[in-house]
């Protein structure tokens, strides 16, 4: 099949619009850079609505993927990519680790502080379980804090609980607001266009090529730019002939705990506003609050049918825990990694610790869900295939998302990626 060119006008093709591509692709078109940003998704109208995200992570091997082990791993397909369902907490990045690489992001960290709404939500806006955890965690001794987050407060409602269906009030950021900026200042933006493959012609990348509409078609430009994601990225690069991407990675297993309180009815309200660290044991709690239909269907997998009709009288804590580098992808995205019975443990003891939290609270029937995992990275790690400006071993092809992340620490990545995008934007455009 002959494919076809679609422009080669451009001085920098972005290969997803998660926050590393729009970010980049942001700073580079307010520099006067030609951008082209390529996504695979669409971009529709967010509603709010809990069909509206079945349908973006519905399909296996695309929205979903699984593990040997059974557990899920959901990403986001669409412009803005999993921000779009990202509980918006802004976790600041661990500067002086990345100096150990020869990355200083401090200028950036200043950068996104001051474009960006991070802090911790007002009290008005922190629902009744949020409070009655925090005071119970409290009580126990644990240090449990407000979570700074990326919330334009004046846009957050009370009695909320959209923040997983993407926010139809604006109030939280994402990376599409990004994309679309980028888009004001003269990038173009391809909706459906999935990379496949980067062009390389005597050991420099060229352009892309990319399928859309069921057709093959290619993009040239000088630079590239892969953020795909933890996921799409390496695969991008193995059929790029770099074979090594894809091995010994993340992937932030979690599991929520559930219990039912009595004088107290809730459960529309930001989740994760709330939690504590648990930095030596490698492992994180905060609230949940998942919407109904999403804690029905957690209960239900576990066959506790006897408590899926009891969402506004249910406590929800997330353990959500740092696991080691290891397992693969295969060639198409698959996921071949196991937990440990390291990671296993870790798991068991936050649900312990969270069980005790929602004693105390006087919550009842007590129970715990299937794991699941979050924001996969390390799959292209900054200091074995990506240099301190995030270029690989082919001149010119760069990766800017959660995959180059090198060290797994089980937090909240964009702000992270946020500053390393940031810093390579400026480094393309110097």
């Amino acid at each position: 099949m002959a494919t076809r060119e679609f422009r080669s006008d451009f001085d920098v093709i972005v290969a997803g619009s998660g926050p590393g591509g729009a970010t980049v692709t942001r700073e580079l078109a307010r520099a006067g850079k030609r951008v082209l940003l390529l996504e695979w998704g669409d971009r529709p109208d967010i509603r709010g609505s809990f069909v509206q995200l079945a349908s973006m992570v519905r399909r296996p091997g695309r929205g979903v993927l699984f593990t040997p082990d059974g557990l899920a791993l959901f990403r986001n397909i669409t412009t803005g990519g999993s921000s779009m369902s990202y509980y918006a907490t802004a976790w600041v990045p661990p500067v002086e680790e990345f100096k150990r690489y020869g990355i200083d992001v401090t200028r950036e960290v200043e950068e996104v502080q001051s474009e960006l709404p991070i802090t911790a939500l007002p009290d008005e806006l922190i629902g009744p379980f949020a409070r009655l955890i925090m005071a119970s965690a409290r009580d126990l001794g644990y240090r449990w804090e407000k979570l700074k987050k990326f919330v334009y407060r004046e846009k957050c409602r009370p009695n909320c609980d959209k923040c997983i269906y993407g926010c139809p009030h604006g109030a939280k950021w994402t990376a599409r607001m990004y994309a679309e900026e980028a888009v004001g200042s003269g990038a173009t933006l391809l909706n459906g266009a999935r990379a496949t493959r980067v062009l390389v012609e005597n050991g420099k990348a060229v352009g892309v090529e990319f399928r859309m509409n069921g057709e093959e078609q290619k993009a040239l430009a000088p630079q590239i730019v892969l953020s795909a994601g933890g996921i799409g990225s390496p695969v991008i690069l193995r059929a790029s002939g770099i074979r090594a991407a894809g091995r010994d990675f993340f992937f932030d297993p979690l599991i929520g705990v559930f219990g039912a309180a009595k004088g107290i009815r809730g459960g529309r309200e930001f989740p994760m506003a709330t939690g504590c660290h648990f930095e030596e044991e490698g492992y994180i709690l905060s609230d949940y609050n998942l919407p109904a239909p999403l804690y029905m269907a957690f209960a239900c997998e576990v066959l506790r049918f006897d408590r899926a009709f009891s969402h506004s009288r249910t406590l929800q804590i997330m353990v959500k825990a740092r696991d080691p580098l290891g397992g693969r992808l295969t060639n198409r995205g698959g996921v071949r990694k196991r937990l440990s019975a390291a990671d296993k443990d870790r798991l068991h003891q936050g649900c312990e610790r969270a069980k005790g939290i929602l004693k105390h609270a006087g919550a009842k029937n007590i129970f715990r869900s299937w794991y699941i995992a979050a924001h996969p990275g390390g799959t292209v790690k900054i200091g074995d295939l990506v240099d301190s400006n995030l270029q690989t071993e082919i001149e010119n092809l760069y990766v800017c998302d959660c995959s180059v992340i090198p060290v797994a620490r089980g937090l909240p990545p964009v702000f992270t990626i946020l500053c390393l995008a940031k810093r390579l934007a400026r480094h393309l455009s110097a």
